[in-house]
């Protein structure tokens, strides 16, 4: 069965009542035209009902949804000619980070994301999506070939956090993501980074510092996992949903607090619902942020780059 989210089993229900009573007209030869479009018009108003008013936990469970598209999944249908390129030069090849160049609508770019698997056997494959030091040095290394070669940066965000484990922070898990922070601050060419599901702490940031965020409907983006602020706040990781409601990390929070530049609409029901339909819904923000962020010099890029991060936050200033 496919996977339910909680929030969403009663159009679920519904939708299984209809496919019901179109299989017994068929089988019996009965006449149920008139209930049927009754129960489809209420599940189109259950559906409008139930998906536009979502609450943070609810978006947090879609942004995690098993089948939602991944970075692999979203390359394949706005990009031409993808080539993956392996290694950080280093170490090694870590599988969590995927990255490489393509062409966009004709114009040459570099492509890098997070990569979580659909299953389990993939998920230790990626582990998780949650990255080691050398994939954060290979998406380094990734950025300054494409700065040689005046190759656009396209990031795909999408990891609960970087790789928690005593091997990575033996390798330097931290000095690796700080290098890239600093590093992508400074990238003379135009980066694009888009959220399209979780958006996890360092992890995320990463590969998260461009000239403009963009950001799906029901992805998140935070410092820490709900369950884990919970565990932190309450001591106990099942006030999740409390905690998500309190930490700002729905797209709508973002854009609100400036943090996000586009909110990008998710068809009904999630990405993972028509994934060539999500992806031409995306194609046109990629295109138009591209276009205006090529329009500037490499001066002014780096400006406003230095300004949109500078505004972020609030503070006050005393006389003591």
């Amino acid at each position: 069965m496919k996977h339910v989210l909680d929030f969403e089993r009663p159009v679920i229900d519904l939708r299984e009542k209809i496919t019901e009573l179109k299989k017994l007209t068929e089988e019996k030869d009965i006449d149920l035209s008139e209930e049927i479009k009754t129960m489809e018009e209420r599940l189109e108003k259950l559906e409008h009902d139930v998906y536009t008013n979502m609450q943070p936990w609810d978006r947090v469970q879609m942004a995690r949804h098993p089948a939602r598209p991944t970075t692999l999944e979203y390359i394949d249908h706005l990009f031409d000619g993808f080539l993956e390129m392996h290694g950080d030069r280093f170490y090694g090849d870590d599988k969590a980070i995927i990255g490489g160049i393509a062409k966009f609508e004709g114009t040459p770019v570099t492509v890098i994301g997070h990569q979580r698997g659909k299953d389990t056997k993939e998920n230790i494959f990626r582990n998780f999506g949650m990255p080691h030091p050398e994939g954060y040095r290979k998406a380094l290394r990734l950025m300054k070939q494409a700065e040689k070669f005046g190759r656009p940066v396209i990031t795909f965000i999408d990891t609960k956090g970087a790789y928690p484990g005593k091997a990575a922070e033996e390798r330097g898990q931290s000095e690796a993501i700080a290098r890239n922070l600093m590093e992508m601050a400074g990238l003379e060419v135009p980066v694009i980074c888009i959220v399209i599901g979780e958006g996890g702490s360092g992890g995320a940031l990463g590969i998260g510092i461009g000239d403009r965020i963009l950001m799906l409907e029901n992805a998140t983006y935070s410092v820490i996992s709900p369950e884990g602020a919970a565990s932190i706040l309450w001591k106990d990781a099942a006030y999740a949903r409390q905690a998500a409601e309190s930490m700002k990390i729905t797209s709508y929070d973002l854009q609100s607090l400036n943090i996000i530049d586009e909110l990008i609409p998710e068809i009904m029901g999630g990405a993972h619902k028509d994934l060539h339909q999500q992806a031409e819904i995306l194609k046109p923000y990629i295109r138009s942020t591209l276009e205006e962020l090529k329009k500037q010099s490499v001066e002014e890029r780096l400006e406003n780059r230095y300004e949109k991060y500078k505004s972020i936050g609030e503070y006050a200033t005393i006389d003591i």
